[in-house]
Order: structure tokens, then sequence, then C-alpha cells
């Protein structure tokens, strides 16, 4: 049952004094993609007492969306004027966006319009970008485009961490061994060089050993590139350093780990996992870094490699 705005009514536990007063605030909208992020972003949203109108991405989002938000819609990646109207009209005046799409499959995985069938705004958003004499399907030129069309409709694109901060992770060792100098020096080196893949737009994530360079994910995502670390490197031990771009847009494209992370780590035989710090979100924080102890896989969050790791006591 709903009340006369449409919302669900939240459980009396729920309804408590600090709630109040950001009842009456017009509900968040939130563009969810694949994981577990969308879905505890909305669980703060909740926690908070805000009401949540969800976009939930077909064959991306997951199902839990639907018990934790007020409205969900199920829509397609290329009908942004749908998502423009839904938003409008439930009121929404701040819009997030969480969650992985897999770019792959949008882009290049048949064609793109016939498989997508793209609304007018959608085209005339990306088809420069898409179509153009000068093509350009890096992920901030497409996410910028994307946040720009919402700020011309009238809605304010928010990083998701506004609303849900608990999920980035502090500095420190978070688990595991402390660093040693062999450690050390493939931070350093790898750090280095997920900064100029994440500033050129190609990927966030490497794999190194020794000092060299093992994969560098590019549109297959993290977890394709921690496969064929796997394949290329059968003897183990290798080290994931997973960074922010530099002048990290924190309304899109957030790095993010969590237990499937730790899990492909352990099965490709690596030994380490470097994020960074106030700029990385774990999902599951507890559970992730529990399944990270038990395989043995230190997790160390750095602020720079100018800064040496803290000893674990």
């Amino acid at each position: 049952m709903t009340d006369r705005r449409g919302y669900r009514p939240r459980p009396a536990h729920v309804i408590m004094a600090k709630h109040r007063e950001v009842d009456s605030l017009p509900p968040v909208g939130l563009l969810a993609g694949w994981g577990r992020f969308p879905v505890e972003v909305a669980q703060a949203l909740v926690r908070d007492g805000r009401h949540v109108c969800c976009i939930a991405i077909t064959g991306h989002a997951s199902t839990d969306l639907e018990s934790i938000c007020d409205h969900v819609t199920w829509s397609g990646v290329g009908k942004l004027g749908g998502h423009l109207r839904y938003f409008r009209r439930n009121g929404v005046a701040q819009v997030t966006m969480a969650g992985k799409l897999f770019k792959a499959d949008l882009l290049y995985s048949g064609s793109l319009w016939l498989r997508h069938l793209p609304d007018w705004t959608c085209i005339r958003t990306l088809g420069p970008s898409l179509l153009g004499r000068h093509r350009d399907a890096r992920d901030d030129s497409l996410l910028m485009a994307v946040t720009n069309a919402y700020q011309n409709a009238g809605l304010d694109v928010c990083p998701a961490t506004d609303f849900a901060p608990e999920l980035l992770v502090n500095e420190g060792l978070l688990t595991g061994k402390s660093v040693g100098a062999r450690l050390q020096h493939d931070i350093d080196t790898g750090w280095q060089v997920a900064k100029q893949m994440g500033g050129m737009d190609i990927g966030q994530s490497i794999t190194i050993k020794d000092g060299t360079v093992i994969a560098v994910e590019a549109i297959e995502g993290t977890e394709s590139c921690i496969e064929r670390t796997g394949e290329l490197c059968q003897r183990g031990g290798w080290t994931l350093v997973k960074v922010s771009k530099p002048n990290q847009d924190m309304r899109f494209d957030v790095p993010t780990i969590g237990p499937q992370t730790i899990q492909r780590v352990r099965d490709a035989g690596g030994k380490a996992i470097v994020i960074e710090a106030e700029k990385t979100i774990v999902v599951n924080q507890e559970e992730t870094l529990a399944a990270a102890s038990e395989a043995g896989i230190t997790v160390v969050a750095l602020r720079g490699v100018d800064q040496p790791v803290a000893k674990a006591a």
C-alpha cells in the first residue's frame, strides 16, 4: 500500500525524530547498474529517511532494489529521455549514479542501435561521441555527456558517496601481512602505471609482479584483467593495483572492489590488492576483508606511494 504521493510507508521502527525533517525533502533519484554498490547506496538513503526513486538498468541491476526503493522502474540503458521524464515526474531534484555498466557488451556486441533502441534524447546526447567524425567512446566522455544532459534537465547529479560516505575506504593496512620491500617496490611502480592509464581514460587497474606489469585493464573491466593475469602468471604471487583517475570525478566511474574481486584474485593466484584511500569504494566491507584475510591476500589503502604503508601491529 502507498500513501497519496505514491510512496510505500516505512516500517514504524525507521520513522524516528531525526528522519522527520528529511522526509519532506524531494526523493533522490538512483540510476542503478550492476553490483552491490547501488544496493548499498539505496540502503544508506533509506536509513537517512530519504525516499528513493530508482531506474534499474535491465540486465545489470539487482532485483534487491525493488524491496528497498520506494519506486523502481526497469529500463534499457539507451532510454535517456525516459529516464529524465521518470525522475522529473516523481519530483526528483538530485540524481546519483551507482553500479557498473558492461561497456563492451553495450557498445561492441552487435548493433548498438538495434540492440538498445536508444530514444531521441540518447541519440542527440551520445550521437556526436558514437557516430561523429571524431568518435570518442571513452568512459569519461560518455558519462560526462549523460551528466550534462541531466544537469540541463534541471537535475543535480551528485556523487553516490555523498549519500554513503562510509563506503569509501580509509587509509591503512586493511588486512594481511605488513608490506615488505619487495611488495612496496611493486606498489610504487604499479601505482605510477595505473595513474597514467587512468589519466588516459584507458582503465584504473593493473597487475604487477617483480616490477613487471602483467596486465592492464581496458574495456573488458577489472575482472577480466584479473583472469587474464592468472593465465599469464601461473606461478601466482602478483599484485592488483586499482586507483582513481587523476582529477577523478566522483559522480561516476569510482573504483570499486568487493567480495567477488577477492575471489577472483584468489582464484588467479594474486597475493595483494592496493587501492586508493578515500577514493575507492569497498562494498560489503566486513565480508570483503574477511574473505581477503581467509585467502591470505593483503589489502592496502594508500593516499600516495610517497607515504610508506604502516606496519601491522
